[in-house]
Order: C-alpha cells, then structure tokens, then sequence
C-alpha cells in the first residue's frame, strides 16, 4: 500500500492507496469521508462526482489517482457554512433542490462555467450542464440558481 499526500479544499491530507488505478472519488468518499461527490453511474456520464482539480471540473469516478497532481476542490471547499460560495446560496434562494443527489454535480460543473464566463447566457448555462443528470426534474430551478448566481 503507497501512501501519498493529497491537496483537497486547501488542506495537505496523507492518503494510502493500493492501486494507482483506484478512482479519485474512493479516496475522497471512504478515506477522507467528504460527501459532496456522490457516485452516480460509475462511467462518468451523470456528474455527480465532479470536483474540480486544477480549478477544472472533473469526473472523480474515472479519475485515477495516478492522474490527479494538482489541488483537488469537492463541494465542501467550495464554500463554508458562514460564507457560501454564490452558487451555493442560489441554489437555497431558487430552492434547487430536490433529492440532492446530482446537486454536487450541478453545483461543481457550473462552478467551473462562471470561472471561465462570469456571465453566461441561459442557452450557455443549458449547454454546460447538459451531460449533468438530475432525474428529479429541478432543470429549472438549477438554471435559474446559475442565473442568480452571476448577479450575487
């Protein structure tokens, strides 16, 4: 078993590892107990693993941990209780919650937009979140947060 050092939300954790290949989100989940990513399909496709390495949104469930060099940020570095990152506190105000499982995703993957476009159109916000999965029907509710988000 390797242990190696990781950066996540600002802090240095020391992580044993078996396998280079294991996924990003294993580490984060069951070694280092952050809840934030979810495991959705695995594979992917859904989203609700993203964190950001690098300031770059990725998918931690295809991620190895071979390939992660950079600082990781999972949704509970993003903001703090006191002082919610912007889209945190939209997606409250819009009530863009439902079940929260793809909410991680969601919030994670537009986290990643407005730092590259601080003021998305709708039709950009839409796009960007497309391969996001929500199977509550809350599509809605998260653009709009993503709107109200740009003007906080």
């Amino acid at each position: 078993m390797a242990t190696t050092s990781l950066s996540v939300n600002g802090k240095t954790v020391p992580v044993a590892v078996d396998d280079p290949d294991t996924p990003l989100l294993y580490v984060l989940r069951n070694e280092l107990r952050l809840h934030g990513p979810r495991f959705g399909c695995g594979l992917g496709q859904c989203g609700a693993c993203t964190v950001h390495v690098d300031g770059a949104a990725v998918r931690s469930c295809v991620t190895p941990m071979s390939a992660v060099k950079g600082k990781i940020v999972t949704l509970e570095g993003l903001g703090k209780n006191a002082e919610p990152h912007p889209l945190q506190a939209a997606f409250v105000e819009e009530q863009a919650v439902q079940c929260g499982y793809c909410i991680n995703g969601m919030i994670m993957q537009s986290a990643d937009l407005l730092a590259r476009n601080p003021k998305p159109s709708e039709d950009e916000i839409k796009t960007e979140l497309a391969n996001n999965l929500c199977r509550c029907g809350t599509h809605l509710r998260i653009v709009r947060a993503v709107i109200r988000a740009t003007r906080i």
